[in-house]
């Protein structure tokens, strides 16, 4: 088999689970940005060695991990402002776990 054939079917293998679990998009805009060479080329290896498939696709993971950061930023500070609500201590766990094994066997 050739080594583009190989290529290809490792591509497929990759990308089918992610297709398959992929949300619609009912819209896709189109955006250029401009990068230095070196940061181009950093991009390129990362497409290359990590299997992206274009750049497109490594910047559209990029920007989820960081609105991700930035959600979970927000509701630790949100839990940091707030008053505590009950000490987690071993009756409070205890009940956790009850809750949660009531739920798991009804």
């Amino acid at each position: 088999m050739s080594q583009q054939r190989v290529d290809f079917a490792r591509s497929i293998r990759h990308f089918l689970p992610k297709i398959a679990n992929a949300p619609m998009v009912p819209f896709v805009s189109t955006m250029n940005i401009s990068l230095p060479e070196s940061l181009k080329s950093f991009v390129d290896r990362q497409v290359a060695t990590r299997g992206y498939g274009t750049s497109s696709e490594y910047v559209r993971e990029l920007i989820r991990r960081d609105r991700d950061r930035q959600r979970l930023r927000g509701l630790l500070l949100d839990g940091a402002e707030s008053p505590p609500a009950a000490a987690a201590d071993r009756p409070w766990f205890d009940s956790l776990r009850e809750r949660i094994h009531r739920q798991t066997t009804a």
